[in-house]
């Protein structure tokens, strides 16, 4: 789960992390009002759930609360189009209003989970303001990495290794030191999937502090932390997405055309690859779960079909925890009650998986029966040229 750079910082202070002073704001007026409370020169700063936002134009420094008011009338409203939001951009609907901050040096700060070694991973770099991907793909050495045992944390050693890899000193030092561990008591206490400080800063007064902050949640543990259900911003997620998670459905919309319903995130992951594979492209990730039940079915069809883009679907379930003949019978069920104006290509295997051949077979629907993976997805993709 994404938040905005406001509700982070909000967040991180919290914990004792570093942050300039500032408030949201949703109107001009309101962002007039906030500057002046300020000291008058700030950052207007949109705030969508995308990257890139200062190269889009929803960043800008004013220098008094009248330009402020400006920068925020062309600001909220606007379609902020970044490298992350795609060309349809995003709508800007709210502004995060900061105090201006003198920097000296612009760093970079985040934690995430190394799988490689099942640790969280600590990355420090002198390469702030700059993507992280684009510094480990052109200058990699630039990246300290501190993993962390979970038993111990983040240690006060590799906290002070992490500020002098940065070549801080003195009281920079030491207050690096600190935001250092305050960002990792966030991240977990807060149950966190990653935290991103990009920059963080060194100011001509020798704070650091944290100029940008994205935060995002570890979705498996959010009944932990009932609070958070209110930082959410639907508007800023796709539509079929927020729709799908009503049902208990993983779904994530792609840019194909064949339309997936799988059991399993693993199967998913490889119904997408052989669809490549035979020279298609999946309109979507989306898997049903284990029990595959016709209600689940239905509600799958609905999300799918939500899609204009989708000109084909292609349902590949595996019955090992139901009977295929079953998971069929869910299908067949599903299918009747939903109109399908594409071709439908259905792959079942396991157990029971003859049976639910003869009943798709049987059934008088329009649908396509495959015998394996690889004749599904050649049969997915042949349908939509047929």
């Amino acid at each position: 789960m994404k938040i905005h750079e406001y509700q982070a910082k909000e967040l991180l202070r919290k914990f004792g992390v570093a942050v300039p002073k500032g408030k949201v704001a949703h109107t001009a007026e309101e962002v007039g009002v906030i500057a002046h409370e300020l000291g008058g020169r700030v950052v207007v700063k949109a705030q969508i759930h995308a990257g890139g936002r200062g190269k889009g134009g929803g960043v800008k420094l004013a220098n008094d609360a009248h330009e402020a008011y400006e920068i925020a009338q062309k600001i909220l409203g606007m379609q902020l189009v970044t490298h992350q939001t795609g060309p349809e951009g995003k709508r800007v609907n709210m502004v995060l209003v900061e105090q201006a901050s003198n920097i000296a040096r612009e760093l970079y700060a985040g934690i995430v989970l190394d799988r490689s070694v099942a640790q969280l991973v600590f990355m420090a770099s002198t390469a702030g303001g700059v993507e992280i991907e684009k510094v480990a793909a052109e200058t990699p050495e630039l990246i300290l990495k501190e993993h962390i045992d979970p038993l111990t944390g983040l240690r006060p050693a590799q906290a002070r290794k992490l500020a002098f890899g940065l070549g801080l000193t003195g009281d920079t030092f030491k207050h690096a030191v600190k935001f250092f561990q305050a960002l990792y008591r966030a991240y977990v206490e807060s149950d966190c999937s990653m935290a991103e400080i990009n920059p963080l800063i060194v100011t001509a007064e020798g704070q650091v502090l944290a100029l940008d902050a994205k935060i995002n949640f570890d979705d498996n543990a959010l009944y932990r932390h009932g609070d958070y259900a209110a930082l959410r911003d639907l508007s800023e997620e796709e539509p079929l997405e927020v729709e799908a998670s009503k049902y208990n459905l993983n779904y994530v919309r792609l840019d194909g055309n064949v339309g997936c319903m799988v059991n399993g995130a693993g199967l998913a992951m490889g119904t997408m690859d052989i669809i490549k594979l035979a020279g298609g492209a999946p309109a979507n990730f989306l898997d049903v779960g284990g029990g595959a039940s016709a209600e689940t079915v239905e509600n799958g069809f609905r999300i799918i079909l939500s899609d204009p883009n989708v000109k084909a679907i292609l349902i590949n379930v595996f019955g090992g925890i139901v009977r295929c003949d079953r998971i069929a019978n869910g299908v067949i069920q599903a299918a009747q009650n939903v109109h399908i104006n594409v071709p439908l290509v259905v792959r079942l295997e396991g157990t029971n998986a003859e049976e639910a051949a003869r009943l798709l077979n049987e059934s008088g629907l329009p649908l396509i029966v495959a015998s394996s993976f690889k004749d599904a997805a050649e049969k997915v993709v042949a349908s939509i040229h047929a």
